[in-house]
């Protein structure tokens, strides 16, 4: 099994620094990326000659981290932030006058939210092989809470992930992958994403203020969804997981219509008014040409910690009923779990640990592989 990003951090803090301290702690990382068993950082020292001080600190460092578990290569480069020191003058004699410098030139504001480019559709996105989207007919259903928990359980089995929160108007990606911070963007068009998890991130909550509400028309959401896309440095993924916002609107149709998707998971819970809603999201990926992969029954069933007892909060069945009935897979049901909760309110999904639930969407993450999908 790949480390994961913690892993390589946690390595990371176990080299020494001369001073005192780790080269995690002092801030010295930069760049740091696990592609399958690749890991490649960059330590930055602030001057050359600091520079060249750290290269047993760089040597030590890529020792421990292919020490680690499923590591095959690490590369480390020691790279300075600043210029060297100025030579001192010598006595009587006047420093040398330096050349008037230019100001700094800020890279270009990156602007989300703008209406859409023309583009011809359906169209690939570079370097991702495939691209699943994953909805319903309505919200709180689950589907945020499956497509991160899917997304690394994909990225523990050792697969290239990215996860893209496609709901513009409500993210909710950023708190439950525990991951924040600003994308760099160094022409004001390329965004570098975020990742977390072992798992690449992209979501408009890491643009816009938290505390703010994103107030936009159709246009404005559907240019949004075309840049993170498009614009995003996703690099060479084996699969991409959307996840959509609720409903049957904008972000729904632009994706469908102007991006090659590899297909729609399905989410619902079992009671008869989810499974109205859900219906509609099936209609919608029919009319709209997108193959639906199978659905997946959330909140299935609660089994009290204490005692066992399972207890069906929502009603049972009803999923894989519907799945049988239009002749679609059904994938999985996923039970109603406080760690569950608690992973995705803290930013620590609970695919990520061990238990009954992360084995689950271990088994599921599974069967996307094997059927060739993940």
């Amino acid at each position: 099994m790949p480390p994961t990003r913690d892993d390589v951090l946690t390595a990371l803090r176990a080299v020494p620094l001369a001073g005192g301290g780790d080269p995690v702690s002092a801030d010295l990382i930069r760049a740091l990326a696990v592609e399958g068993d690749t890991v490649r950082f960059v330590i930055e020292a602030p001057d050359p000659a600091a520079a060249r001080a750290l290269d047993p600190v760089r040597i030590a460092a890529e020792a421990a981290v292919a020490a680690l578990p499923g590591v095959a290569r690490v590369s480390a480069v020691l790279t300075a932030h600043g210029p060297a020191p100025a030579p001192r003058p010598k006595p009587h004699q006047e420093p040398p006058r330096e050349p008037p410098r230019e100001p700094p030139r800020e890279p270009p504001s990156l602007q989300i939210g703008r209406h859409p480019k023309p583009q011809a559709g359906p169209v690939a996105v570079p370097g991702v092989d495939r691209i699943i989207v994953v909805g319903s007919g309505k919200g709180g259903v689950g589907k945020s809470t499956l497509s991160t928990n899917l997304a690394v359980a994909l990225a523990r089995e050792g697969r290239r992930v990215g996860l893209l929160d496609a709901d513009i108007l409500g993210p909710s990606i950023p708190r439950m992958m525990g991951a924040s911070g600003r994308p760099a963007s160094p022409d004001g068009e390329t965004i570098a994403p975020l990742h977390a998890h072992g798992v690449t991130l992209m979501s408009i909550g890491f643009l816009v203020d938290p505390a703010k509400a994103v107030i936009w028309r159709g246009p404005m959401l559907m240019g949004a969804l075309q840049q993170m896309m498009g614009q995003v440095a996703w690099g060479a993924l084996d699969v991409l997981i959307v996840d959509l916002p609720p409903g049957t609107g904008d972000v729904q149709l632009t994706l469908c219509q102007k991006f090659a998707l590899t297909g729609a998971v399905v989410v619902s819970t079992p009671q008869d008014v989810a499974l109205l809603d859900a219906r509609k999201a099936l209609d919608m990926f029919a009319t709209l040409k997108t193959p639906v992969l199978g659905l997946v029954e959330n909140m299935s069933v609660y089994i009290c910690p204490d005692c066992g007892h399972e207890a069906h909060l929502f009603g049972h069945g009803g999923v894989r009923a519907e799945a049988e009935r239009l002749g679609l897979p059904f994938l999985g049901a996923l039970p109603v779990d406080l760690a569950t909760r608690i992973g995705g309110d803290e930013g620590r999904p609970v695919a990520a640990g061990d238990g009954p639930v992360a084995e689950a969407y271990r088994v599921l993450a599974r069967r996307f592989i094997d059927d060739g999908l993940g």
